[in-house]
């Protein structure tokens, strides 16, 4: 375990890049890795939980080589050829890789099994067991439905018609990822928007794929026995990982921070909108599009947030982005109460015990419920921080890592964590990236 202590900064500025996006990352290596010939990705996120996906691609069948500069090529295996795994498919610390491959391999007459860490071990998995199970895979899962896990995929898969019974970018994709080597038409019935990387991806790769809309509820359909064509991806920067520092630099007096190439998805700009109603000042300049997904710089102005009610409605498009919204609700002026958040108790960490406990160690006021915190902000005041000795618990989570180094810029005393080791999951440069904003 690596403890560290954020410490009180008097402003970020200049000009920042941050690691490209996580969920499309994940995606570019899958859909690559399934597509007939030559895919070549820049951009990609280079975290410990995007490289889970390209190890279990590679023993999949995939070939998928770094080269210089961050060039990635991919040599895909082709939708319907997946190869059986000669080990366990080691997914560390990510749910993303172990959802969607299961997807992938429920509908391959191949049996698998998965792995993780202790934290991703400890995840539900029975929402992506479920529909899968229907398309005809079967599974020996661990007690209670999590890792270690085997499936072995259906022989012949069918195809279904699924209404998601939770808001789930992940369970979407791993049923729109098994239609495509099932014959015919599988639906996914989504009650509540979720991130389309997916569809935006499969789409651009060849898959046919159609988005409705019946009685209010988007409907996604995939037509299977797929074939994929290679494509070039450009992955933008990561929305969450622009989240800490949207949210340090409205926080810290004296900061103008621009930040380059923020992917922007409506499915995943939550924070934005909830920070513009709090008050923030956040610019986007350059708007334009890269690989089918709206992407802009944002320039970033220290402003005082005002304390709201966030509508739970908006969770699903910013559900990694409350952590570090907490942090900026403990700095804003009144009362920030947030609702229908029950999905966080069962991210790597429960988030909302989790950060409850780090922000009052820090020095905030937080009344934790079953389904949200409600937060008293200081005003603007800075956070008395951890007392001598202290350690903020991060359970093992990159994102209460993160959150709560933010909250070290805006204490008295600075905030101490008790391991950075996680952030490596995410965003391996973190910390050398807000020294240097904080320079």
């Amino acid at each position: 375990m690596t403890s560290h202590t954020f410490i009180p900064s008097r402003g970020l500025t200049g000009t920042i890049a941050v690691p490209g996006d996580k969920s499309i990352s994940h995606r570019a290596l899958m859909f690559a890795g399934l597509a007939v010939g030559e895919s070549r990705i820049t951009g990609l996120l280079e975290g410990e939980d995007v490289l889970a996906t390209a190890a279990g691609m590679r023993q999949l069948g995939a070939q998928i080589e770094r080269g210089a500069q961050g060039l990635w090529t991919v040599h895909g295996v082709g939708a319907g050829s997946l190869l059986e795994p000669k080990q366990a498919l080691d997914m560390g610390n990510s749910g993303t890789s172990t959802r969607l491959l299961m997807g992938l391999v429920a509908a391959h007459a191949i049996t698998a099994t998965f792995v993780g860490d202790a934290s991703l071990s400890g995840r539900p998995m029975n929402r992506v067991i479920a529909p899968l199970a229907q398309m005809g895979a079967s599974f020996e899962a661990s007690p209670g439905g999590t890792l270690p896990l085997m499936l072995r995929g259906a022989c012949p898969p069918v195809p279904i018609t699924y209404r998601l019974p939770v808001a789930s970018a992940q369970v979407k994709s791993a049923v729109l990822l098994a239609g495509l080597n099932i014959p015919g038409i599988t639906r996914v019935i989504e009650p509540v928007p979720t991130r389309d990387h997916t569809e935006r991806m499969l789409t651009g790769f060849g898959a046919r794929l159609e988005v409705g809309e019946e009685n209010g509820e988007t409907v996604i359909a995939i037509h299977g026995e797929a074939e994929l064509h290679p494509m070039d991806v450009t992955v933008p920067g990561d929305p969450s990982s622009a989240a800490f520092f949207m949210v340090a630099a409205t926080l810290v007096p004296g900061s103008d921070l621009t930040i380059l190439n923020v992917g922007l998805n409506p499915t995943r700009a939550g924070l934005l909108h909830v920070l513009r109603e709090m008050g923030a000042d956040i610019a986007e300049e350059n708007p334009r599009e890269v690989g089918g997904e709206p992407v802009a710089d944002l320039r970033v102005r220290h402003a005082q947030l005002t304390g709201i009610e966030v509508d739970p409605a908006i969770a699903p498009a910013m559900i990694d982005e409350f952590p570090v919204l907490f942090v900026a609700a403990a700095l804003a002026s009144g009362t920030t109460r947030t609702s229908g958040l029950e999905e966080l108790r069962v991210k790597e960490s429960d988030r909302l015990a989790t950060m409850a406990a780090a922000l009052m160690l820090a020095g905030a006021r937080v009344e934790e419920r079953a389904d949200g915190l409600t937060i008293h902000g200081t005003g603007g005041d800075p956070l008395p921080g951890t007392a001598a000795g202290a350690q903020v618990a991060t359970r093992l989570d990159h994102r209460i890592c993160m959150s709560m180094g933010v909250a070290g810029l805006v204490s008295r005393a600075g905030v101490r964590i008790d391991d950075t080791a996680p952030i490596r999951t995410s965003f391996p440069g973190f910390i050398a990236l807000l020294d240097e904003a904080a320079a």
